[in-house]
């Protein structure tokens, strides 16, 4: 049964400094995660190893609100990152 809203959550395994670390994000957080690092050319595990070095609080969070400002950004429209023009 998914939670009100339809989101559900997703558990998964990362490596994180060569430790396999379990995450619980809503399915649309992990696939952005993989988007965003996609487009900037490196692995779901780095991505993640790079925001966990530069948080403060909880991991998920972290990564909820790290894909909140990649969207403010521009970074995951379906054009790529928003330019000062548009």
């Amino acid at each position: 049964m998914a939670p009100a809203g339809g989101a559900v959550i997703k558990k998964r395994s990362v490596l994180i400094e060569g430790h396999a670390t379990s995450l619980s994000l809503e399915a649309e957080f992990w696939s952005a995660l993989r988007e965003i690092a996609r487009r900037r050319g490196t692995s779901l595990n780095r991505l993640v190893a790079s925001i966990d070095a530069s948080r403060a609080g909880n991991l998920s969070s972290a990564l909820r609100v790290f894909v909140l400002e990649c969207c403010r950004r521009g970074e995951l429209t379906a054009a790529g990152p928003a330019t000062a023009d548009s």
